[in-house]
């Protein structure tokens, strides 16, 4: 996958340069690319902004360095595609070329923009993201992109804004780190133990269970003891029902849009929400 973050703040990012997401990017998992707006800019000061026609509050990024850094980025797709266009498996349509194979049209890169007017992001679109091959961030300042940049990536890009809650951020550097990290951990690869996806929370659509490490006892709290049986039924009988208590507790809106719980499912989640501790021992 090839990742493309454009900012006015390119430092923002090096916190991509860490833990999993840089060895991914090591191993030639992932290529990321961090773009500088100013870079795009022509007066002495590299100005990225200006004020608002019809008045108001803040500045506006300006249009004309967003589109020559947007435009920057898809010749470098072109470059790419014109590459393995020769490469190997290139006549049997088998290269990593952005070009469909079977019509020869580009296929178009996947713009995010950070904005709260966009839907916001969970764990499937996170699915649906990490099968993409070409996805770029627009990391928007002030008081956001001037929409016509907006507009004009329709015709080269597939724009989807998107929102990573109901709260106000300076920019969208956070939003695209969060996002970022999300979908690249998902690439095949990144996770050394792939086994480990599935037992995340969101992934099923239930928060994750408790867990615990070494010492069996610690201050006085104790591990519970299923967790020392070897029953690995009985243990993952133990961790689903606490999931379902946890996500009854903390997000019971998720509960009310799963269609595959069992009757024993149910019962733990009545009994939780009428204050049964029975289940939970």
């Amino acid at each position: 996958m090839k990742i493309d973050v454009v900012s006015i703040f390119p430092e923002y990012l090096a916190g991509l340069q860490l833990s999993l997401i840089g060895k991914a990017v090591d191993q030639g998992l992932l290529d990321l690319t961090v773009h500088d707006l100013r870079d795009f800019t022509f007066d002495r000061h590299n100005t990225v902004d200006d004020s608002p026609y019809g008045g108001g509050a803040g500045m506006v990024m300006k249009a004309e360095p967003w589109a020559l850094a947007l435009e920057n980025i898809l010749k470098g797709q072109q470059a790419a595609g014109e590459d393995s266009a020769s490469g190997p498996g290139a006549e049997n349509g088998d290269g990593d070329s952005p070009y469909d194979a079977r019509t020869g049209a580009a296929r178009k890169p996947i713009l995010i923009v950070p904005s709260p007017a966009g839907p916001v992001f969970n764990q499937r679109i996170a699915e649906d993201l990490s099968e993409a091959e070409h996805i770029v961030f627009a990391c928007g300042r002030y008081e956001g992109i001037d929409q016509r940049v907006i507009d004009w990536s329709a015709e080269h890009f597939d724009v989807r804004p998107m929102s990573i809650g109901d709260y106000v951020l300076n920019g969208g550097e956070v939003a695209s780190m969060v996002m970022i990290e999300a979908v690249s951990r998902l690439i095949p690869g990144v996770i050394g133990n792939p086994e480990s996806l599935t037992e995340e929370s969101h992934e099923d659509g239930l928060l994750e269970y408790p867990i615990y490490t070494k010492p069996a006892s610690w201050r006085g709290q104790d591990v519970p003891e299923i967790l020392l049986s070897g029953n690995h039924r009985a243990i993952a009988r133990w961790r689903r029902d606490r999931r379902l208590e946890r996500t009854a507790e903390v997000r019971p809106d998720l509960l009310a849009e799963l269609q595959d719980l069992d009757k024993h499912d149910r019962a733990v989640v009545e009994r939780f929400e009428s204050g049964d501790e029975s289940m939970t021992e």
